[in-house]
Order: C-alpha cells, then structure tokens, then sequence
C-alpha cells in the first residue's frame, strides 16, 4: 500500500478478530513504533504485548480496579470485557527520563508516535487497530501492572488484530481551512 494513500485514509478499526499480526508482521509493527520521532535518542516507550492468557489477566485487572473505584456493574463488566475486543493489546508506556534538552511531555509525544507508527504498519500489513485510552492509564494499580514509574505515562492501549467489517479504503478528504494558517 502506498504510504501517502495510507496516511490521507487512515481510519481505526474496533471491531477486530483473528488472527493477531505475529512473526515479521508484528516485528514490522514494533520496527515502525522504534521509529517515531524521538530527540535525544532516548527511545521513550516500552511496548507491552497483551495477548492469549494476558488477555485473561489483564480482565482481572481492570474488573478489580474498576471494583476498587466502586463503579457500577454495568461499568465493571466494561472493564472486564475490554481486553477482549482484540486479539492482541499493546500497551505503550512513556518511559521518561530526566533530561537537561528532552522535557517529559516531549517523551510522552515520542511515545504517542510510536502508537500511530505501529497502527500504520498493522493497517498496511492487512492488520488494523484502534487507539485507546481512558481512564485505566492513569490507574495505579493498572500503571503498577505494567511497570510504570512515577515519572512513566501509559499513551494508550493499541488494539491490533484483523478488521471484521470491510470498509471503503478511502474517506472524504476533510477541510484543512479551519485549522490552518500561515505565519
């Protein structure tokens, strides 16, 4: 797939099956995010896959966090049925670091490169995903789960995996107008 076509029609998919991008495909996947923008050379990202039993226990996880913040049952069964809308989850973590030229919302941008990178490279693999968020990255027991420091940032969990519903593979062009202007 052309790269430029690729970028003008990127949209995300959420409703994702088998098979989950594996072997050179899920390598291409994290080449592409260790290629984000990243000044300094820190590489500030940690790349956390969530799959097969993972996914089981990253259920736990969020079903008892979202207990713990004593949400309702229609919220903890949200919770605890998330990781299962993918095959495959990779958690993208912001592994800042003190710096005299790099602040850390720069590292943290650097890591949310990388989450688009990757999602570009699962889509021209035949793969898709949906970046997610929410309120789960800033969770301490769910920042604790996946290594986070005090410093470290969860920019999302990217859902990867094979798209069910095949959409047309271009959109409208959008009106750049509105958000443009010239200095």
């Amino acid at each position: 797939m052309d790269a430029l076509e690729l970028l003008v029609n990127r949209r995300s998919a959420s409703r994702l099956t088998e098979p989950a991008p594996a072997g050179e495909a899920l390598e291409n996947i994290l080449r592409a995010g260790m290629r984000a923008p990243d000044h300094g050379t820190l590489q500030p990202w940690r790349f956390i896959i969530v799959e097969g039993e993972g996914r089981d226990r990253l259920s736990q996880l969020l079903e008892q966090a979202a207990r713990d913040k004593q949400l309702d049952e229609k919220a903890i069964n949200k919770a605890s049925q998330s990781p299962f809308r993918a095959p495959m989850i990779i958690t993208v973590v912001a592994h800042c670091e003190p710096h005299p030229k790099v602040p850390r919302w720069e590292q943290i941008a650097s890591a949310s490169c990388a989450v688009m990178a990757m999602q570009m490279a699962a889509a021209a693999q035949g793969y898709n995903g949906i970046w997610r968020s929410g309120p789960w990255t800033d969770d301490a027991a769910v920042r604790q789960a996946f290594g986070c420091r005090e410093q470290d940032a969860i920019v999302g969990f990217l859902y990867l995996g094979t798209p069910q519903l095949k959409s047309s593979t271009t959109v409208l062009p959008p009106d750049t107008a509105p958000f443009v202007s010239y200095f």
